[in-house]
């Protein structure tokens, strides 16, 4: 079930994994919680889409150590094939 997995967009820069983790356990249970180091955003599994959807919109919009979080549903992860194609001189 994808609807499981959110994005947590516009987190402040101090904010580790146990922060979300903790943050989002207040509305069910955390399957999976990562922070993308460096770029402010992270993403957060809960236990069923119930809880999800329940923690999305308790939490959207809501401050967060001083940021305002931008949570949505996740889109599928999709892979682009590398390299191929031309480029430089001839």
């Amino acid at each position: 079930m994808q609807n499981r997995k959110l994005f947590v967009g516009n987190l402040n820069y101090s904010v580790g994994q146990n922060d979300i983790t903790e943050l989002f356990s207040n509305y069910g249970e955390v399957s999976y919680a990562k922070i993308i180091e460096g770029k402010g955003f992270g993403f957060v599994e809960m236990a069923n889409e119930e809880q999800a959807n329940n923690a999305k919109n308790s939490l959207n919009g809501t401050d967060f150590k001083g940021r305002t979080l931008n949570i949505d549903i996740a889109k599928p992860q999709t892979f682009k094939p590398r390299g191929g194609g031309g480029g430089g001189r001839r």
